[in-house]
Parts: structure tokens; C-alpha cells; sequence
């Protein structure tokens, strides 16, 4: 059974999700501790008494991203055995995701966000990994189980994974919500399956 979280986690993923929020609807520019405590409707001192800077803010929206990446992938092995289902679900989930939150593109793949800082580059680059390793794994057993072609390289198919999410990401950002990355999703997966499903 899990504990209750205190008040102070509740505040932490408040600010944390009003970041998010703030990114998602006007860009990491705007992103400040003033605007972030106003949309939590604090004042900026009590925001300070959860996070010391607006860089200790952003590096908790990444590690909220990255939970949730592996969350996806966690929760999709629970979900179905199978791996081609899998990675279907994966990508549905991941397309939630996006169109819960404009900013996850504008977090994990802009340079704004970590230049300046390594440390924080080197932990775009691990959430980025740990993703990758995950739909890996699930190709990789899907080669085991007979589903999935067994000359598929995973990691060269976790990529082309990725693609067809990353690029919708972008349209549906720079169009203002006008391009729907579910239609996108729904379309560009059957190509996808059949390019890497065994043939029986």
C-alpha cells in the first residue's frame, strides 16, 4: 500500500505541473518563478521554499517526463503479452501524452532547455535512452516470441519508433493544435507494424 503524499509533494508537483503548463502554452522563455507561483496561486517566496531556482524547477519537470515515460512502457508489459500490441499501445499513450501537454516536445528536444547545462543535457540524453531501451526490450522479445521479423535490429527500429511520434509532435506545436497527432498515430502505425512484423 502506498504512503499518502505530504503536503510539501503535493505543492512540488503542483509547481511542477504548472511549469509544464506555462512551457506548454508559452514557451521556456516565459517560464519564471513569479509566473509559475501565480499559476499555483502562491507568492513567489513560498514557491522558493520547495525549489531554490527556476533551474531546480526545470530539472523536476524533466525527471516528471522521464517517470512518465517509463511509466507508458511499464504500464503497456501489464497490459498485453503480446510485443507488436505493445508497442501499438506504447505509441497511443505516448500521443496522450503529447496532447495532454504541448511543452514535452519544447522540454525534451530543444537546445534552450539545456544549454548551458551539461549536467541537465546528460539527463535529456539518459530519459532518452532509458525510452528507447524499454521499446527495445519489447522488440527484442517480440523476435523471441516469433511476432516480430528476426532480422529487425531493435535499436535501429526503437528510432523509426520515436520518429513517428516526434515529427507529429512538432506539426501539432507549430500549427496550434491544428494537426491531430492521433489521426497521424492511427495512420502511421499499420505501415510501421507491417514493416517489422514476422510474416507466419
Amino acid at each position: 500500500m502506498r504512503a499518502r503524499k505530504t503536503e510539501t509533494e503535493i505543492r512540488q508537483e503542483q509547481i511542477v505541473q504548472a511549469a509544464l503548463e506555462l512551457i506548454g502554452e508559452q514557451g521556456l522563455s516565459a517560464l519564471s518563478i513569479a509566473a509559475i507561483a501565480e499559476r499555483v496561486g502562491i507568492v513567489p517566496s513560498a514557491l522558493y521554499r520547495h525549489f531554490k531556482s527556476k533551474d531546480e524547477v526545470l530539472d523536476a519537470v524533466l525527471e516528471l517526463l522521464r517517470s512518465r515515460l517509463l511509466a507508458n512502457v511499464a504500464l503497456v508489459r501489464q497490459e498485453t503479452p503480446e510485443a507488436l500490441q505493445r508497442l501499438r499501445r506504447l505509441l497511443m499513450r505516448h500521443v496522450q501524452m503529447l496532447s495532454e501537454n504541448r511543452a514535452v516536445p519544447q522540454v525534451v528536444f530543444s537546445d534552450a532547455i539545456y544549454t548551458g547545462h551539461p549536467e541537465r543535457k546528460a539527463k535529456v540524453a539518459q530519459m532518452i535512452t532509458a525510452y528507447l531501451g524499454g521499446i527495445q526490450e519489447i522488440l527484442e522479445e517480440g523476435k523471441q516470441e516469433g511476432t516480430i521479423r528476426r532480422d529487425i535490429v531493435p535499436s535501429t527500429a526503437a528510432v523509426m519508433f520515436l520518429g513517428m511520434i516526434l515529427p507529429a509532435a512538432v506539426l501539432w506545436n507549430i500549427s496550434e493544435g491544428r494537426f491531430d497527432p492521433l489521426v497521424h498515430a492511427e495512420s502511421a502505425w499499420p505501415a510501421f507494424a507491417r514493416c517489422i512484423a514476422a510474416h507466419r
